[in-house]
């Protein structure tokens, strides 16, 4: 082994044996000469090299708060590029679905996305609880719901760290990071425009300005709409559903100040505004007013790839609005840089959606998440390096100010649905409340009725989070070959959360209940009180409403505070077996703070904690043109906090809550890049995942210990990249790509879930696959571009879930399904 020596022994141990070198010889000017030859010769090798290895993707990231090239990085770390980004015409991460093996982004509610990495899942939209896969743009963290999947606006890269982050990310990536970098402002002009036309009315357009306003300050703004028609469709009303809406627009400054102080300010922008997700309902319907049957069949069920959409919600929406202001600032000092990162980001969503798949009133149910979150951070950072050492330490605090209404919304005709599907025993001879009253009672003897009233009920939370943490991370350089990476975060989190769900609101029942008992209606005999009127399912030591019924949060708001403790460390040891081939393993703890389940008044959840084994290599081959990454793990976690529906009994819906339980898996992830020619690239990416359940023992006694979590053990990704020189004054680039993710690997409640069912109609969690290609001509000339594209080209669907929600109390379980093909034409220019 070669111990590492410092730069100055080095240059002087050269200095004298090349002294002694021309002492003896005398050669010294043909020695000068010769060096400078294969000095030159190897510096044109080098530099081809380098221009390889960069085509095949080792490019330089931020992953460690450090700037480095990739394949330095002794972590599973997978780089999408903006070329990559723009050759899969994706928006937002969730297009780049399939592309990244082990990772699932679901955007079919763009403010309340699904995340999935390495078999942990992100599904919770309360803001009770945190996520443990971070998303974070230009380092800073942009929440898990209305930030959670922005627009891509004049984005560099995307880095997706798997595997435990908490060291350098803080607490919010136990599972993992995504890290989103934009383009900062240049010192040279720079203008740039594209627009796509595509199917199902697809416009999207982007620009950018880079203006150097002098020689110190240089100015860049962007701006994005995305904009389609939809490409589902009620049978009904025409409207149109899977919609894109969404807008954003990006400002930055930066300034050169004294001393080689940086200064960058950043403003950004986004709005959304489109109708929330369709539910398509799979249970054929009988002639109005017949009911579905209860408890629902899947052996008459429809197929939702044809089933006819019918969907009635009153202010069917979601929409966002994103503001966002960051400021950095760098500062070199001889023994490292100091750097400033403050930021404050507004968030405000709304999501009301269908929840029975039907457009009759006496089956209606949809519920709204509005949510209001003000968050603002400030991390102090200094990094430097020495021979013996790089090194990065810092101080970070978090807070975060948020308000969510969860809202329910029936119709008393639907409440009489319920009634009549969990009653067991008829409350009247058609089994019905305020029907049977209305058409046999009130109405015959011209009174006003009970039907078509609105029923809601709401669940108001508010949410204080701080958190403080102080982090280092040393790479230590034993040698020339072997680092030793030690790093810690210490982390100390407090919340006050609390729940108020107050008596429902039903102005429109309550009005004519007081008229007939102005009346005298409820002083006849055999009429019930107007109780049971009012709160149809009253249960005793409940408040009266339909679900939201804790007496404790009904009067006023109740109040829990809580906080939590914890020291993160990760150890890691990389080793270059030679120049371009490395090994690495790691031991790295994640944590997440704990929390609390906002439908749910006085539930607390303990932190999440994760323990993460890793070994990998990370190897280029530059005679070959092959850059090869793969890495296997094991990772344990302890009370994982998960969304799954739950049954409440004694007649009540069913809810999607916060659950826990300790899973563990064990997985491979590989990558290889191959330039097979100047003008073929070919890629491939691999994930295998076995995760299954430590301990899991559902609300309703299923054991899931020992079965699998879902998650499917094979998904890869295949690609090729072939480009024609000199094709009409231009380069002709074709690309074809394939994405692959296995069957669902069902378990006990799999289907309750809606992850696995299978019908005669159709099946869920099957093998998925998606091919893209894409056809560009770049000029040589001129800055302009051409490309067509065509992405799903097999146009291959899938019944991606089925909701069960409403399933056992109204029968209307729904499904969700996939895109069809998407094309369209692009034109581009660059200045």
């Amino acid at each position: 082994m070669i111990l590492h020596q410092r730069a100055l022994v080095t240059h002087l141990r050269s200095a004298l044996l090349h002294g002694a070198v021309v002492s003896m010889f005398g050669l010294a000017v043909p020695v000068f000469a010769d060096q400078a030859a294969d000095a030159q010769a190897a510096s044109a090798t080098q530099t081809k090299k380098d221009s390889t290895a960069t085509q095949l993707g080792n490019v330089t990231v931020t992953a460690q708060s450090r700037t480095q090239e990739v394949q330095a990085v002794p972590i599973a770390i997978q780089v999408v590029t903006q070329e990559q980004i723009d050759k899969l015409q994706a928006t937002d991460i969730s297009k780049l679905n399939g592309y990244i093996p082990g990772i699932v982004v679901d955007a079919s509610q763009a403010t309340q996305p699904y995340y999935s990495m390495r078999g942990i899942s992100v599904s919770d939209f309360g803001i009770g609880t945190d996520s443990p896969i971070g998303v974070y743009e230009d380092g800073v963290y942009t929440g898990k719901t209305g930030g959670a999947l922005l627009i891509f606006d004049d984005v560099q890269r995307v880095e997706v760290l798997k595997g435990p982050q908490g060291t350098l990310f803080g607490r919010n990536s136990a599972g993992g990071a995504i890290s989103v970098v934009t383009n900062a402002p240049e010192d040279a002009w720079e203008e740039q425009a594209r627009i796509r036309l595509g199917n199902y009315g697809t416009r999207y357009v982007d620009a950018m300005i880079n203006a150097p306003l002098t020689s110190d300050l240089a100015l860049r703004v962007s701006a994005v709409d995305n904009q389609s028609h939809g490409w589902l469709r009620d049978a009904a009303t025409g409207q149109h559903y899977n919609k894109n809406d969404d807008w954003g627009v990006r400002t930055q400054l930066r300034w050169n100040g004294p001393a080689d102080t940086s200064v960058r300010f950043a403003w950004e922008h986004e709005e959304l505004n489109q109708p929330a997700r369709a539910a398509i309902g799979v249970v054929p319907l009988p002639a109005a007013p017949g009911y579905p049957p209860f408890p629902a069949d899947p052996q008459n069920w429809l197929n939702p790839l044809t089933a006819p959409v019918y969907n009635d919600v009153i202010g069917d929406k979601e929409a966002r609005t994103f503001d966002a202001a960051t400021m950095m600032i760098e500062h070199p000092f001889s023994f490292g840089t100091f750097t400033s990162i403050t930021a404050y980001r507004h968030i405000s969503t709304i999501n009301r959606e269908e929840n029975d798949g039907t457009n009759r009133i006496y089956l209606y149910f949809d519920d709204a998440n509005i949510e209001q979150n003000n968050n603002w951070s400030q991390e102090f950072r200094l990094a430097g390096k020495t021979d013996l050492a790089d090194w990065v330490g810092g101080l970070s605090y978090y807070y975060d100010n948020a308000r969510q209404e969860s809202q329910l919304n029936f119709f008393t005709d639907s409440i009489d649905t319920l009634i009549r599907n969990l009653s067991p025993t008829p409350v009247t001879p058609d089994g019905t409340l305020y029907g049977f009253l209305t058409n046999n009672v009130l109405a015959p003897n011209g009174l006003p009725g009970l039907l078509g009233d609105p029923w809601r009920e709401s669940m108001f939370n508010h949410g204080i989070a701080q958190a403080w943490a102080v982090y280092g991370d040393v790479i230590w350089h034993l040698n020339d070959r072997l680092n030793l990476t030690t790093g810690v975060r210490f982390t100390r989190d407090s919340r006050e959360f609390s729940w108020y769900n107050p008596l429902r609101t039903a102005d429109a029942l309550d009005a004519t209940l007081a008229a007939l008992q102005a009346g005298g209606f409820f002083d006849f005999p055999g009429v019930p009180p107007i109780e049971a009127l009012q709160y149809p399912l009253y249960q005793p030591g409940q408040n009266g409403n339909i679900e939201f019924n804790t007496l404790a949060a009904t009067a006023a708001p109740l109040t829990v505070n809580r906080s939590w403790s914890d020291t993160s460390p990760r150890v890691l040891l990389d080793y270059k077996l030679t120049p371009n081939t490395m090994v690495y393993g790691s031991v790295t703890k994640g944590y997440q703070a704990g929390g609390f389940n906002a439908l749910l008044p006085a539930s607390q959840y303990e932190p999440e904690t994760v323990w993460n084994y890793e070994g990998g290599v990370k190897s280029y081959l530059p005679d070959q043109r092959v850059m090869l990454d793969a890495s296997i793990y094991h990772y344990r976690f302890t009370n994982l906090q998960s969304l799954s529906l739950v049954a409440n009994g004694n007649g009540n819906l069913p809810q999607y809550l916060v659950t826990i339980s300790d899973q563990q898996a064990t997985g491979i992830d590989a990558e290889v890049h191959w330039l097979a020619t100047d003008a073929l690239r070919l890629n491939a990416a691999l994930a295998y995942i076995d995760a299954t359940y430590d301990h899991y023992v559902t609300s309703d006694g299923k054991d899931l210990s020992g079965q699998s979590t879902g998650e499917p053990l094979v998904s890869f990704a295949v690609g090729m990249d072939y480009v024609w020189h000199d094709v009409a004054g231009g380069d002709l680039d074709f690309t074809l790509q394939h994405a692959y993710r296995g069957k669902t690997r069902c378990n006990a409640d799999a289907t309750t879930q809606g992850t696995c069912q299978v019908t005669p109609a159709f099946q869920l969690g099957v093998a998925q696959n998606r091919t893209d290609l894409r056809l560009a001509w770049s000029s040589n000339n001129t800055p302009w571009s051409l490309a067509l594209y065509v992405n799903n080209v097999f146009d291959k669907r899938y019944v991606t879930g089925l909701n069960n929600i409403t399933a056992t109390v109204l029968g209307t379980p729904f499904a969700n399904i996939s895109p069809p093909r998407m094309w369209g034409v692009e034109a581009a220019v660059h200045f």
